[in-house]
C-alpha cells in the first residue's frame, strides 16, 4: 500500500463506492478505507434501490457516470414502476435487489477499478495543518498522506444499536462503532449532533404463512440504467400483511419498554419512516398499518418486513409478529434495532461538499443528516467529482435532483431530522 493518494475515502457504503469511483475515473489515486472488505456496497437495511423522488436519484447518478444504477440492475429480482395513475412528475421507479449480490457486484467494480486501493482499518484522526487536510491516522497509527479526505462513515461515529433497555456500541448489527474519529472531528471544530433510525426483523420465509398474505402486483420490466445490462435472475414477488388493533394493543401495552419513549434515545428518527412504535402513538385513529414482506433474495430465506421498524425487546417483537394475519407461527431471524449516531451539520459545507472551514475535507451521506442509499450515493458522485477536480461541481436545483437535494442541505440544514429527498421539495419538477 502506497503511504500517499490524491484522495482519502473514509467509509465504503453508497457514498463511498460512489465517491472512489468518481475520483479514480477522473484519474486521481484514491484509498478507500473501511472496517470490513466483505461489506463494500452493503445494504444494511431494506435491499431496495430507488423509490419515490430516490429513482429519480438513481437514475441522474448513472447520466453523470456513477454506478449505483447498472449494479442495481445487474441485481434486481423485482422492479416496479411507482405512481403510475399520476402524473409523470411523481412517477418513480424501484427495483428489490439481492442482498447478496448487489454487494458482491459493487465489490468486484470498486476493487477492479484502475487508481483504486483497498485498506481493511479503521480511520481514528483526520490530520490538518493551517486548517488544510494532510491525511489521515488509522488506529494501527499508520499515517496516510492526502490533500482531500471524503468522510461517508454512515451511522458508524458514535454508533449506538438499541433494542429495550439493550445497548450495544456500533454502527449496524455485528460491526463496531468509529469512537476516534467522531473526537477528532470535534477537535477540528465540526458541529455534530445525534439522529437516529432503525431496521426491521427479518423473518424466515418457511415459517410464513403465504396463502394468508396478498401478492403486491404491478411488476415492470425496466431498469434504472441508460446503459443495459446483463440480468439472468429471477424475478419474484412481494407480499402485503397488516397490523391490526390486536397488533397495535401489544404496542401500547409496551411503549414503557421503548427506547424511543423512555429517553434512551436522545436523536431524531425520520418522520417519512417511522418506527411502528411512532405509527401507533401519531396514528392512534387507524385500524390498520400497511407491511411489506420483501424478500432479500433468491438463495436466503430472509424476509424483510417493510413498515415495522422497531426497537422494542425482541420478546415483544415476537408478540407484535404473532397477531398479524400470516405470521402466527414465524420465526425471526434477526431482531429489528434503532441506531443512533453522530451527524455533521451541513449547513457548514459548500455546494461542492468541501467543509467550510477544513480546506480538502468532504462529507457525503449520512454524516449530512440524510437518509437513505440512494442520497448518500448522489452526495458520493458530487463529493468525489468535486475532491478529484479540485473546483466545485454544482449542480442547480432547476437541472437535477441532486441539485435540490444538496442545495437544502447546505442552506437549510436538515432541521433536526434525516432528510429524504421527495419530488415535492424540486419546485421545477414539472420540467
Amino acid at each position: 500500500m502506497n503511504t500517499k493518494y490524491d484522495v482519502i475515502v473514509i467509509g465504503a457504503g453508497h457514498a463511498g463506492c460512489e465517491a472512489a469511483m468518481a475520483v479514480a475515473r477522473c484519474g486521481k489515486s484514491v484509498l478507500v478505507i473501511s472496517l470490513l472488505k466483505d461489506h463494500i456496497g452493503r445494504l444494511s437495511c431494506n435491499p431496495a434501490i430507488g423509490g419515490l423522488a430516490k429513482g429519480n436519484l438513481v437514475r441522474e447518478i448513472d447520466a453523470l457516470g456513477g454506478i449505483m444504477a447498472i449494479i442495481a440492475d445487474r441485481s434486481s429480482i423485482q422492479f416496479r414502476r411507482l405512481n403510475t395513475r399520476k402524473g409523470l412528475a411523481v412517477q418513480a421507479s424501484r427495483a428489490q435487489v439481492d442482498i447478496h449480490i448487489y454487494p458482491r457486484e459493487m465489490q468486484k467494480e470498486l476493487l477492479s477499478q484502475d487508481n483504486i486501493d483497498f485498506l481493511e482499518g479503521e480511520a481514528a484522526e483526520l490530520l490538518t495543518q493551517d486548517g488544510q487536510v494532510t491525511g489521515i491516522l488509522t488506529a494501527s497509527n499508520d499515517r496516510i498522506e492526502c490533500p482531500s479526505v471524503i468522510i461517508t462513515t454512515g451511522t458508524f461515529l458514535s454508533g449506538m444499536m438499541h433494542r429495550g433497555t439493550e445497548q450495544i456500541r456500533g454502527g449496524r448489527v455485528g460491526e463496531k462503532a468509529a469512537e476516534r474519529l467522531s473526537k477528532s472531528l470535534l477537535d477540528l471544530g465540526l458541529r455534530l449532533g445525534r439522529l437516529k433510525t432503525g431496521t426491521c426483523p427479518r423473518l424466515d420465509a418457511t415459517t410464513i404463512d403465504w396463502e394468508q398474505t396478498e401478492v403486491q402486483s404491478d411488476l415492470f420490466v425496466g431498469a434504472f440504467s441508460f446503459s443495459v445490462q446483463e440480468n439472468p435472475l429471477k424475478q419474484i414477488d412481494c407480499h402485503i400483511a397488516y397490523t391490526n388493533p390486536e397488533t397495535h394493543k401489544v404496542i401500547q401495552d409496551n411503549l414503557h419498554q421503548s427506547p424511543l419513549f423512555t429517553g434512551q434515545i436522545t436523536g431524531t428518527g425520520p418522520r417519512y419512516c417511522p418506527s411502528i412504535e411512532d405509527k401507533i402513538v401519531r396514528f392512534a385513529d387507524r385500524s390498520r398499518h400497511l407491511l411489506f414482506l420483501e424478500p432479500e433474495g433468491l438463495n436466503t430465506d430472509r424476509i424483510y418486513i417493510n413498515g415495522l421498524s422497531t426497537s422494542l425487546p425482541s420478546d415483544v417483537q415476537d408478540s407484535i409478529l404473532r397477531t398479524i394475519k400470516g405470521l402466527e407461527n414465524v420465526k425471526v431471524i434477526q431482531y429489528g434495532y434503532a441506531v443512533e449516531y453522530d451527524y455533521a451539520n451541513p449547513l457548514d459545507l459548500h455546494h461542492s461538499l468541501e467543509h467550510k472551514k477544513v480546506k480538502g475535507l468532504y462529507l457525503a451521506g449520512q454524516i449530512n443528516g440524510t437518509s437513505g442509499y440512494e442520497e448518500a450515493a448522489a452526495q458520493g458522485l458530487i463529493a468525489g467529482i468535486s475532491a478529484a477536480m479540485g473546483t466545485p461541481f454544482i449542480l442547480r436545483r432547476d437541472e437535477a435532483y441532486i441539485g435540490v437535494l444538496i442545495d437544502d442541505l447546505v442552506t437549510k440544514g436538515v432541521g433536526g431530522e434525516p432528510y429524504r429527498m421527495f419530488s415535492s421539495r424540486a419546485e421545477h419538477r414539472l420540467l
